[in-house]
């Protein structure tokens, strides 16, 4: 990964997907998903580590930057777009895995599902808030999670999803202003979300958790989410990245078939890790 990582920093936004070599959850990366110090505009290092099988060397290896818990380049995300807009794609996945898994009958996998962004990312975003001038969001987490953990209706945890995704849209109006399009911005994120998930996946073979599979499938979804939205855009500036994503998502698709973690995986790791490098060589070219 460290030639794509060089690829990316070429672009101003080496550091926003070094981040995301790194998944969400304590820092849950696929063996491949280590990341050297490779700087944004001069000003910050990447995230370094790896650790797979969860929690390895990987949870909480921070470089100089500050990223979050969750492999976030939050100290970048004031100014960089793609840092913040994957900030809010991490816990965009979040919520809408532990939607998912609630109506899947998964009440207490999806109450911390809704709890972990605010201590993986949103904490450690509240500067870059307060200077953009985003309201506080992390209430609405902590009343989505209480009310999975408490076994309300599906109705009712579907509400405070709703209201979540409002305040992750509106945040998302706010971002800062890059000197990249927003196109490739896009791409950026959703490559990021497509490296998560690959490296979730990259876990399963040997781990039989629930939790890497829902972060994966969250990963995921909202990187489907994303294209559906972006994905003219980025076809009219970089065919090549819009035709891997579009591969790699159909991989994805196969490997998460829905919340509940199937009996047998579905797919091989290896595809996965192979599209979501073509991915981002594909976007960084």
């Amino acid at each position: 990964m460290n030639t794509t990582l060089k690829l990316w920093t070429q672009l101003g936004i080496g550091t926003a997907l070094a981040g995301g070599l790194l998944a969400a959850c304590g820092g849950e990366a696929g063996g491949e998903a280590g990341a050297g110090g490779a700087p944004t505009g001069g000003e910050s290092a990447a995230v370094a580590g790896e650790g797979e099988g969860g929690g390895g060397e990987g949870e909480g290896a921070v470089g100089a930057g500050g990223e979050g818990e969750g492999g976030v380049a939050t100290a970048d995300a004031a100014r960089d777009p793609v840092a913040y807009g994957i900030a809010l794609a991490v816990a965009e996945a979040h919520v809408v895995a532990a939607r998912d898994a609630y109506a899947a009958g998964k009440k207490e996998a999806a109450g911390e599902m809704f709890a972990h962004p605010v201590s993986e990312v949103l904490l450690d975003m509240d500067p870059a808030f307060a200077a953009l001038g985003v309201a506080d969001m992390k209430p609405l987490f902590t009343a989505a999670s209480d009310a999975a953990l408490a076994g309300k209706p599906v109705a009712e945890v579907n509400k405070a999803h709703d209201a979540i995704i409002a305040a992750l849209r509106a945040a998302a109006a706010k971002a800062p202003r890059g000197d990249v399009t927003p196109a490739r911005v896009a791409t950026g994120v959703i490559a990021d979300m497509i490296e998560r998930a690959s490296a979730m996946y990259r876990q399963l073979p040997g781990n039989d958790a629930y939790e890497p599979y829902l972060d994966g499938y969250g990963f995921a979804a909202v990187a489907a989410r994303a294209f559906a939205a972006d994905g003219d855009a980025i076809k009219a500036g970089n065919p090549a990245a819009h035709a891997r994503i579009a591969e790699a998502l159909a991989l994805l698709k196969q490997a998460y078939p829905g919340a509940a973690r199937p009996a047998r995986l579905p797919a091989e790791p290896g595809a996965l890790s192979g599209a979501s490098a073509k991915v981002m060589l594909a976007a960084a070219g």
